[in-house]
């Protein structure tokens, strides 16, 4: 038992005593908060990092929302389309955090603000887009109120399907009726949320023979129908499109209701057009969509209001089926979708909404007016008074094509033909739909790729302007952009016939056909130990073409140069761009064909001569071996003998003549340097020949580029202005070459001598010369053409 420190009499134990105590403390104390921290750490071991602690403030929150959003200051910006946020879509974004702070009030007061929300929102839109007595269903995804809707359709058909649910729909199969020109996807993701197989689609194909491709056959829809119900099947739902997804084309929705009444099938209507319901004009077969049985409607791109819902009206009696299929539901917070879109309409009014609706379609009938006057491109619109969408694309007319029938391929063409001149067109246009959706961003243009028709650009103002806030003057810049890049696209489709036909005749080059490369052409170059039955990658090849790019670039011309692989297989090419002005594809394919040749040859060339050398030096080491051999013979053994033989050195020199070797790298040979010895000068050798050069040296006028046709246009000498200005040239060159050559033979003419006959005519021809080229510049070019 422990004593205490006082009782012990000797203070040396006593201080021991005590600090042993203070020492055991704080030995205590450190290991008692090591196994806190521990504790904490295995505590904490798992949570992340910005969980850690107390929490963070708000500052270093948003911090990181800011950098989630725009990435970090050390990364590149990408350009993005930036949505054009105003006071409207501040009101938008205003919607969903009234939204969260309205959920916590009590039930009553929730269920009679939710309730007024909804029925106000659902009147407006039904009053502003022509649908009356109209019922409204809000949902985030736009093809989840079809879903819905398929849905309500299958309950009001089958009246035991809550009872005895597939089994009905097995004994009568349901039918959904798409149109081949809907958009992608939408039957699959039907099937998917209904649990329906996929035989329960049936696509109906669009016109072929009279009215627009991208319209519902009706005839045809009429005949399927009619199949179905003989094999037992039930025509359940037609969805319809008012502008499809593609180019805008409205389907003829009065015919498809009277069809739809008359075998009672439920019609759904989708598609931008819908927002048109909205203005004072309305084209008869888009206001036809006001007596359907449903609509889908995106208020949020047509307004530019962001994270506002899409809505779907429909007309329906039973509130019991709407509730069971899911459009209606009792919990107050699903009501609390259509809060945004509740403050957004009432800050914009009617006049604002039918503002920016009137203004997209004025966008498009602004472009499309314009394009009509600009040549080699085609238009396709259905409806040229009311269309809020604008498709187009490059094309060129065919020979033998007239061109009011927008270069239709002439009935005695090969089909090969027009699929290449297809091809063609189609990757001129991809590359021209990236161009001007670089040039002009706030035009919000897409690429799309038709079946009929290829690959066009389209512009939908509809979905894009009032987001990305385009004016009428970004319409004029689009055409602007597109007449400059016509001259472009003409040239290259020029062009590459001939660039093909000079390299087919070319040895040494072989034509790549490439449909996606929309430049001049793609070449390969195939060298002496090329395999071509082989699609695999080729070494070689590869360091031969990467020279070649190098060396086409250092020429700095007009055209760009890319190296690739191959099209249909891994083997390295040259890719030609495109051709902005006249360009001498013969002069470009010789230059490809020679610098090609010549970078293979100095290939060569490094590894015979790596190899000569190797040769070189084991011939020199075994003449040196040799020459060794022989000196001991002539000397002796003695003299090989340290101090014996420098005394006999000393007494009998010897008389030896230093005998080395030097390599020619001309000539590939060794030589003896018995020369530079005896001379004591290095021997110049056998002089190398100059490097041949396979290109056309090509005199070209000062500032011009490489592969540009001397004479052409403007630049080129007028017949009628400069053939005296030639004459006059050439009696110059003449005269002061007969004057060079008399100098050389007689004594040189000094001041105050009379002047001969000929250097007088000679000077008042080169006044004359001056006179002209400051009358006319193209003298200049001519001096230099004589020259």
């Amino acid at each position: 038992m422990d004593a205490p420190l006082e009782k012990i009499a000797d203070p040396t134990l006593a201080e021991m005593g005590k600090n042993l105590k203070e020492a055991m403390k704080m030995l205590e104390d450190s290991q008692r908060r090591t196994e806190e921290e521990n504790g904490k750490k295995l505590l904490s071991g798992d949570i992340p990092g910005p969980l850690q602690g107390s929490g963070q403030d708000m500052v270093s929150i948003l911090q990181l929302v800011q950098n989630l959003m725009h990435g970090d200051e050390d990364e590149e910006p990408q350009s993005t389309r930036i949505q054009n946020i105003g006071e409207q879509g501040h009101i938008a974004l205003l919607g969903h955090s009234l939204g969260a702070y309205i959920s916590t009030l009590d039930k009553e007061k929730l269920r009679k603000l939710t309730t007024r929300i909804l029925s106000d929102t659902t009147l407006w839109l039904c009053r502003i887009f022509r649908y009356e007595n109209g019922c409204a269903y809000f949902h985030e995804e736009e093809r989840e109120g079809l879903a819905k809707i398929c849905r309500l359709a299958i309950h009001s058909r089958y009246e035991d399907f809550v009872v005895d649910g597939f089994n009905v729909l097995y004994n009568k199969t349901p039918v959904i009726y798409l149109s081949a020109a809907a958009r992608p996807g939408l039957g699959q993701y039907l099937c998917n949320q209904l649990g329906l197989p996929f035989p329960c689609l049936c696509r109906v194909p669009c016109n072929t023979m009279f009215g627009s491709q991208h319209q519902m056959d009706v005839a045809f829809l009429e005949k399927l129908i009619k199949d179905d119900i003989e094999r037992g099947k039930l025509p359940l739902l037609l969805v319809a499109n008012a502008g499809t997804a593609a180019v805008g084309h409205t389907d003829k929705i009065g015919r498809l209701k009277e069809l739809c009444e008359q075998y009672g099938i439920w019609l759904h209507v989708k598609g931008v057009n819908l927002a048109t319901l909205a203005l004072g004009y309305v084209s008869s077969s888009v206001l036809a969509a006001t007596k359907c049985d449903s609509m889908t409607l995106t208020p949020g791109p047509w307004l530019g209001l962001p994270a506002v819902p899409a809505v779907t009206l429909y007309k329906h009696d039973d509130p019991a089926l709407t509730l069971v299929a899911g459009l209606t539901s009792n919990k107050p917070t699903d009501k609390l979708r259509a809060l945004p879109l509740w403050l957004s309409l009432q800050y914009l009014g009617l006049d604002g909404i039918v503002e920016r609706i009137k203004h997209a379609c004025q966008l498009s009938q602004r472009l499309q007016e314009s394009l009509k006057k600009v040549n080699h491109v085609k238009i396709l619109v259905e409806d040229e008074l009311s269309s809020p969408v604008v498709v187009f694309r490059f094309f060129q007319e065919l020979p033998g094509s007239d061109p009011g029938l927008n270069a239709i391929p002439a009935p005695n063409m090969a089909p090969s033909a027009v699929s290449q001149e297809r091809h063609s067109c189609d990757s001129l246009n991809r590359w021209l739909g990236e161009q001007l959706k670089q040039l002009v961003p706030a035009s919000g243009l897409t690429v799309m790729d038709l079946e009929v028709e290829g690959t066009c650009v389209r512009f939908s103002p509809l979905t894009t302007a009032a987001v990305l806030g385009t004016r009428g003057e970004d319409v004029d810049q689009l055409v602007a952009c597109i007449q400059s890049q016509l001259p472009v696209l003409t040239c290259t489709l020029q062009l590459r016939e001939e660039f093909k036909q000079e390299v087919m005749g070319t040895a040494g080059l072989l034509y790549v056909d490439d449909p996606n490369w929309p430049g001049i052409g793609v070449v390969r170059y195939e060298h002496a130990n090329d395999d071509k039955s082989s699609l695999k990658s080729d070494p070689e090849g590869e360091k031969i073409h990467a020279g070649l790019l190098k060396k086409l670039n250092e020429l700095e011309s007009d055209l760009t140069f890319k190296m690739g692989p191959e099209y249909k297989s891994m083997k390295s090419c040259i890719y030609i761009g495109m051709a902005s002005d006249d360009i001498d594809v013969s002069e470009l394919v010789e230059t490809i064909a020679v610098t090609a040749r010549e970078i293979e040859e100095n290939s060569r060339l490094l590894e015979n001569m790596t190899e000569v050398v190797r040769k070189g030096i084991q011939e020199a080491q075994v003449q040196l071996q040799k020459a060794n051999e022989e000196r001991l013979l002539e000397e002796g053994v003695l003299r090989q003998i340290p101090v014996v033989g420098s005394v006999l050195n000393w007494f009998s020199p010897v008389q030896a003549s230093q005998k080395g070797r030097t390599f020619n790298l001309t000539a590939g040979s060794l030589e003896s340097t018995e020369h530079t010895y005896v001379y004591k000068v290095q021997g110049s050798g056998v002089t190398p020949p100059q490097t041949p050069s396979g290109a056309r040296t090509k005199q070209r006028l000062p500032g011009q580029k490489p592969f540009k046709r001397s004479l052409r246009g403007s630049d080129a000498v007028s017949e009628t202005s400069s053939v005296s200005h030639i004459e006059d040239l050439e009696k110059i060159e003449h005269l002061s070459g007969g004057q060079d050559a008399s100098e050389a033979n007689s004594p040189e003419w000094h001041p105050g001598v009379p002047t001969p006959p000929e250097a007088e005519q000679t000077g008042a021809l080169q006044d004359r010369a001056q006179r002209l080229e400051d009358d006319c510049p193209q003298a200049d070019h001519a001096r230099l053409l004589l020259k």
